[in-house]
């Protein structure tokens, strides 16, 4: 009888960790043939890589709808000023894959804090760590990290310098990954993704398109 119930015990464990692995892993990486662009010890680089460029799908896909020729810089732009300000509805930006990109990460622990009131993203993770050190921006970069030092950082404080140095994103990755998971990710949460058109059309983004 024991031994029937400790084989029922492990069958039940097992199949609850390959489904535990199946929640946590994600199933498609669209732009794996683009590199890991964050690359710092205890920082999942693939994922946030991924991440990083289908956010940067997503918001070039938004604010190029209405102009075919819009570039990444421009669409950065539009989505910097507008996140600093409160004027942007997530929903209409996000995209299926994004979203299946957003259930991932929730299960990174390390990189989120629900309890900070400035901003779901913790300050204190490997990924804003890694930021920290490899911005490429030097004014940036110690505004960032005073900003860090005095627990002062939030979207606020940093978007005005970021707004004047945001076209330093094409180049800095580091810079980049910053906007797309505490402007874009961290304001995820608590919105109704139900609604997002699960068959709108995955667009071809031309990332190294130059601004006009």
């Amino acid at each position: 009888m024991k031994t029937q119930f400790f084989k029922l015990f492990v069958i039940t464990l097992a199949i609850s960790l390959i489904s535990c692995k199946k929640e946590n892993t994600l199933s498609e990486y669209k732009y794996a043939d683009k590199g890991l662009v964050l690359s710092c010890e205890n920082v999942n680089s693939k994922l946030y890589s991924e991440a990083l460029f289908a956010f940067e799908n997503d918001i070039l896909n938004f604010y190029g709808k209405n102009n075919p020729n819009a570039s990444l810089i421009q669409a950065y732009g539009q989505f910097i000023r507008n996140a600093i300000y409160g004027r942007i509805k997530y929903e209409d930006i996000v995209s299926p894959h994004t979203i299946n990109v957003f259930e991932v990460l929730k299960n990174e622990n390390d990189l989120w804090d629900a309890s900070n009131p400035k901003s779901y993203l913790n300050y204190n993770s490997a990924l804003i760590n890694c930021i920290s050190i490899n911005m490429q921006n030097t004014e940036l970069k110690t505004t960032f990290n005073s900003l860090l030092k005095v627990n002062s950082m939030s979207p606020k404080p940093f978007g005005a310098p970021l707004m004047s140095n945001y076209r330093n994103v094409i180049k800095d990755k580091y810079l980049a990954a910053y906007i797309a998971f505490d402007l874009f990710y961290a304001n995820l949460f608590n919105k109704d993704l139900s609604k997002v058109n699960t068959e709108k059309p995955a667009e071809k983004v031309d990332f190294n398109k130059l601004p006009q």
